[in-house]
């Protein structure tokens, strides 16, 4: 049964939180189930791995959403409360590359009832078990009737099959608003995942610890000033960057996201890092790839788009690394 949180509210006091501000305003949470009994992720986990991991093969980038209509903000984004972080933690053993461990695919079938995919990114969480994607890459806005089927994460995937194993959403958080209104301007998702799974020979599957522990965690990061660079990851670790700037919807001024001026970021769900360090790969995640918008009107995308964290993102977030998961078998 799908649920609501409604309003963590205000100067909200979590145990062992690194959280340093609060956020300045309430607007509610949905908690949306995805696979919350350990034999339905285990069902999930056989889908994707089952036949040499065929379903991962077959999977296509999920385009529904990826332009977005945007133009310049003729005003700028307000923050609605102080800013603050949540520092990033290295992997047990980090895996050796030059790009970040934390970026990845997630994997779910479509309104189409095909397998799908989106960038996502591994996110400091108190269980190590926490996912970022794009909002449309977990709440279905074709048929909005619920989550899309079967999701998992991928970490650290430049192909299609999964070093780091498989990571299957247990339970997701997105803003109450964007489960309502799939309004672009709310356009992000916090799940949390199940310990790593693999499929050994004799079709066992096979436990092997948590996300943050296996591919390692970005830092959190919210209410950060435009105007600052920022390293933007895809799910194969290629990377953009750019300076932030507000955009807003056509017609609607109120709906104001951020944008940075190169459509190579423009892929769903990708990594926005601010002071990300190229020697621990690590940064703070300040916001995920919505899609691209045409700002000059040329009919060529030149701009990556996504939700501005504040306050409904500190909320999301906050309901979302509190959340144990463990291991499903």
């Amino acid at each position: 049964m799908r649920r609501a949180v409604i309003a963590l509210g205000t100067g909200l006091s979590l145990a062992a939180s690194a959280l340093t501000a609060t956020p300045a305003q309430a607007t509610g949470v949905w908690i949306e189930p995805l696979a919350p009994m350990p034999a339905e992720a285990q069902a999930v986990a056989r889908f994707w791995l089952g036949d040499g991991g065929a379903n991962l093969a077959a999977a296509t980038p999920y385009t529904v959403r990826s332009a977005v209509g945007a133009e310049r903000a003729a005003a700028e984004i307000v923050p609605d409360g102080k800013p603050g972080t949540v520092p990033a933690t290295e992997a047990l053993d980090p895996p050796k590359g030059k790009t970040p461990t934390t970026t990845g695919k997630v994997y779910f079938l479509g309104s189409d009832l095909r397998p799908h995919w989106c960038a996502g990114t591994s996110l400091q969480a108190n269980y190590r078990n926490l996912v970022a994607t794009a909002g449309h890459c977990l709440l279905d806005v074709e048929a909005p009737m619920g989550s899309l089927g079967k999701w998992v994460f991928v970490p650290d995937q430049a192909d299609d099959t999964a070093p780091l194993g498989v990571y299957v959403g247990k339970q997701a958080s997105v803003p109450a608003a964007y489960e309502s209104s799939r309004t672009p301007a709310l356009d992000f998702a916090f799940v949390t995942v199940f310990d790593r799974v693999s499929l050994a020979p004799g079709d066992v599957l096979v436990s092997g610890g948590r996300l943050g522990d296996n591919a390692g965690s970005q830092g959190f990061a919210w209410n950060q000033p435009l105007g600052e660079r920022r390293d933007v990851f895809d799910h194969s670790g290629g990377r953009a960057d750019g300076s932030t700037f507000t955009v807003s919807r056509p017609g609607r001024p109120e709906e104001r996201m951020v944008g940075i001026g190169t459509p190579d970021a423009g892929f769903p769900g990708s990594s926005w890092l601010a002071r990300y360090s190229p020697g621990s790969r690590l940064g703070h995640l300040d916001g995920v790839t919505s899609g691209v918008a045409d700002l000059d009107g040329d009919g060529i995308p030149d701009t990556a788009v996504a939700a501005y964290f504040g306050a409904a993102a500190v909320e999301a977030y906050q309901a979302a690394r509190n959340t144990a998961s463990g291991r499903m078998i």
